[in-house]
């Protein structure tokens, strides 16, 4: 089994060994948005899914990160108040948001796997 799984709204999440899910935006979307000049972090807590939790400028437009899943979050990355180039530098490294610890662990299994989310970008290309 895949550790990575997106949304239709263009989130990854990767699984960690320690069961915590990490999340950020894919490639797809940060070079849709453009280069991020801000990132608005969530504080940590249980959010609802498909709650707003974070903000991100470009110089093309401004976005919201929607909470992927129920759950805790429980880290955020700090790194990106300094730097919010990451996002674009490196996306699906150290580009993160914040990672969650959720409830309903099979509700990940549920999300679009690599190929799915593969189809979807090919369709919106």
């Amino acid at each position: 089994m895949s550790t990575l799984r997106f949304t239709p709204e263009h989130e990854w999440l990767r699984l960690e060994a320690s069961g915590e899910l990490t999340v950020g935006i894919t490639d797809f979307a940060q070079q849709a948005l453009g280069d991020v000049v801000f990132v608005q972090l969530p504080d940590t807590g249980t959010f609802s899914e498909g709650h707003e939790v974070a903000v991100l400028e470009s110089v093309k437009a401004a976005s919201t990160i929607t909470m992927p899943l129920t759950g805790e979050i429980v880290a955020v990355n700090d790194a990106l108040a300094d730097d919010p180039a990451l996002v674009n530098a490196s996306p699906m490294g150290e580009g993160w948001f914040f990672r969650i610890r959720i409830e309903n662990s099979s509700a990940f299994n549920d999300l679009l796997d690599q190929q799915a989310y593969d189809a979807l970008v090919a369709e919106n290309a």
